[in-house]
């Protein structure tokens, strides 16, 4: 087996991309009503974002055919490490791939004081991570489609974000998680709807998507998560499902508001922490983390 790093081209994003694919199946790919190349057109960005502002962090895992049999992604801001992505192709799989391959994305971050990665069920990939030092805390998932006579109004001032708010969104993302998002924020407003809340009760702000999936969340204060959660998700179109992973069980504000708007909810996987508590209130992104 050959470790090379991932390159900044459309062919590594594409290998990249197909691996996942095969993998985690098609849920894995982005949801939505766009084409099917359309939304491999943006996996394709998502992977070279991360190749581009982390070269050193991305590695592809080849068979003796050059045949490629894995891939993991990481990125390192302000001293916050995460693992953007970690997968091995079923048959390659209880080789000694995956082990590789994470041990080259911990050895990226060796520097940094902490560390965080989105974990799915997968026995396999819960030892690894305990195994490296995580604490691994099990999440829920919320999904349906928003009863929005139940959910209510927003408590209080919640605007569309933009650009100008990047100092306040990596502000926010400091205090909780000891490191900003930094040009993670482009990728995500270019891709999310951003919906900002800040006054003097405090800061928040969410990303959710055309597809209903809320891509991050951020607050410095339960009511300001509450606000722009319950914001973004009234502010899906009619009868879109909506989805919420990775909320850690202390963060019961983001599960009363899911059971308001009527969400169902079910264990899913776990949030993996190295040398920071759990931050709150918070939703991590699977990628960014």
């Amino acid at each position: 087996m050959l470790l090379r790093p991932v390159r900044d081209t459309e062919e590594d994003a594409e290998t990249v991309r197909k691996l996942a694919e095969a993998a985690f199946g098609a849920s894995h790919a982005l949801k939505g009503d766009a084409p099917t190349e359309a939304r491999a057109a943006r996996s394709r960005e998502k992977i070279r974002h991360i190749v581009r502002h982390d070269p050193a962090g991305s590695w592809l895992a080849e068979d003796h055919t050059g045949q490629a049999v894995g891939a993991a992604q990481s990125h390192i801001r302000e001293g916050t490490w995460g693992l953007a992505l970690l997968v091995v192709l079923p048959g390659a799989q209880g080789k000694g791939v995956g082990s590789a391959l994470l041990q080259r994305t911990l050895e990226y971050g060796r520097g940094c004081l902490r560390g965080i990665i989105c974990c799915s069920r997968h026995p396999a990939a819960a030892r690894v991570y305990r195994q490296a030092g995580f604490e691994l805390h099990p999440t829920i998932r919320m999904r349906g489609t928003v009863d929005r006579a139940a959910l209510g109004t927003v408590d209080g001032a919640a605007v569309e974000g933009g650009p100008r708010d990047r100092d306040l969104l990596d502000s926010i993302d400091r205090r909780l998680r000891g490191g900003a998002h930094g040009p993670h924020h482009t990728y995500l407003m270019r891709h999310n709807r951003l919906v900002v809340a800040d006054d003097l009760a405090g800061s928040g702000y969410c990303y959710i998507g055309a597809d209903g999936k809320v891509a991050l969340l951020g607050a410095t204060s339960r009511r300001l998560a509450k606000r722009v959660l319950t914001a973004a998700l009234l502010g899906v179109d009619e009868g879109v499902t909506v989805e919420v992973e990775d909320i850690t069980a202390d963060q019961q504000w983001a599960v009363d508001v899911g059971l308001d708007a009527g969400l169902e909810l079910r264990a899913e996987g776990f949030v993996c922490y190295r040398g920071l508590r759990p931050p709150t209130p918070y939703i991590p992104s699977g990628a960014f983390l």
